[in-house]
Formats: structure tokens, sequence, C-alpha cells
């Protein structure tokens, strides 16, 4: 499941649906564009807290998942901490993919 949530992610940004870095995603929240945050699991405390903080604030959904070099990689980038879906279709996929493989694997 975990290879299907990246290769989706792939998708999304051949698709041009989806932003990646620090300050663009940032932006994209600020904007009122992003639909979902994904922040990589091996993010620092203050990057977790700054985007978690962010989302809360505008209502955004977020999602702590996978690793920063398999996130860069499955889009076509360098390691990736943060991407952003700006399409909502696209963004409530990934949250049930996303959902769905904790649910597998003893999550919530």
């Amino acid at each position: 499941m975990h290879d299907r949530v990246y290769s989706f992610l792939g998708l999304c940004a051949k698709a041009g649906k989806l932003l990646s870095g620090d300050e663009t995603c940032e932006r994209a929240l600020k904007s009122g564009k992003a639909r979902l945050v994904i922040v990589s699991e091996e993010a620092s405390e203050n990057t977790r807290k700054k985007f978690l903080d962010m989302c809360n604030y505008r209502k955004v959904a977020i999602r702590f998942f996978g690793k920063k070099e398999k996130l860069g990689r499955h889009i076509g980038k360098g390691m990736r901490t943060v991407i952003a879906v700006i399409d909502r279709n696209f963004a409530q996929r990934l949250l049930e993919m996303i959902d769905d493989h904790g649910k597998e694997h003893g999550g919530v």
C-alpha cells in the first residue's frame, strides 16, 4: 500500500496538482490553494509543529507520511519534507489511501 501512495503522488505531480518544498507549501497554505499537506515522517519537530499549526488554523488536512528521499524521488525531485496537494479530488483520494494504510498497520 505504501508504494501505491507514492505512485499516486507521482501521478499528482505529473498532473500539475502538487507543490513541494517548505516555502512553496507555506505560500499555498496561506493563499488557500492547498487541500492536503503531507509532511515526511522524518521532518524535524519544528517543521511538524509549524505545518500542523498552519493546517489546523486554516482547516486543511495534514498527514505525516513517508520518507524524504522516497517522497522526492516519486515526484521527480530531490528530497522533499513537505508536499501540498492543490486539487480537491486528488487530495481526497490520497487521504483515503494514507488513512487506510494506517489502519492496515495498526494505526487509527
